[in-house]
């Protein structure tokens, strides 16, 4: 999301503009997929609170689980996400800012409500971590900070490779599976799908993963969720 539409860019960066998010959430639920994921993209970076009114329509049409972040920086936030219609809040540069806010949200609304996104790529040669929707190099390193992540309350972790990001050649094996071998909670892989191969290579090769999130390749038709599964699900993976 930026604006109030939903745009796509290759490693977080040319932005495109490519549907309304309320159209594109209903059409999601429609085909069959297990949860949504809604960034504001530009949230952070803007100095701005999330866009409540969309989020809310987009919330009454979708019938699967909805995962919300962008400029969530202190509890009220959460709040209000939460009293919009998200399932699940969604934290990132607030809580590389304000650390306390994970285990401040933990205690408030419970693990499973805090999802810990991070955004990561390779600088010589470490994962490190990036803020404001990956333009500022924290220095922090990407698996010392979702163990402290987790071991405050954060119940799931986004990990979105800034590297492999809308490029379409897989997932980051490397980087999914160094975060899978570091933390005992879900972890969503994000960024790099290019088909549905990629798919199955993902939870072939690190069955410790729980899910893939992708965007290019759904917004522009290029795979079909239903499609999507059924490939799964003959290559021996265990689909919803």
């Amino acid at each position: 999301m930026r604006n109030g539409r939903v745009v796509k860019g290759v490693n977080f960066e040319g932005l495109a503009d490519v549907s309304s998010p309320v159209e594109l959430g209903k059409y999601y639920s429609e085909c069959g997929a297990d949860e949504l994921v809604f960034y504001d993209i530009t949230a952070s970076a803007e100095g701005r609170a999330l866009f409540t009114d969309i989020l809310r329509e987009v919330a009454r049409q979708i019938f699967i689980p909805l995962t919300v972040g962008g400029g969530i920086n202190s509890l009220e936030d959460f709040d209000r996400v939460l009293k919009c219609g998200a399932d699940k809040v969604s934290v990132n540069s607030g809580a590389l800012r304000d650390p306390s806010l994970i285990s401040a949200a933990a205690r408030r609304y419970g693990s499973q409500c805090v999802v810990l996104s991070v955004d990561a790529k390779r600088v010589d040669g470490r994962f490190t971590v990036f803020a404001k929707g990956g333009r500022e190099n924290t220095g922090r390193d990407l698996i010392e900070w979702v163990r402290y992540g987790v071991e405050n309350g954060a119940g799931e972790l986004v990990i979105n490779s800034i590297d492999t990001d809308g490029v379409k050649k897989g997932f980051d094996l490397e980087m999914q599976d160094a975060v899978c071998a570091a933390v005992k909670v879900p972890v969503i892989a994000s960024g790099g799908a290019g088909c549905a191969a990629d798919f199955v290579e993902l939870f072939e090769k690190l069955p410790a993963v729980d899910a893939g999130l992708a965007a290019s390749i759904f917004h522009f038709g290029e795979v079909r969720i239903a499609e999507l599964k059924e490939k799964l699900r003959r290559s021996g993976i265990n689909v919803r």
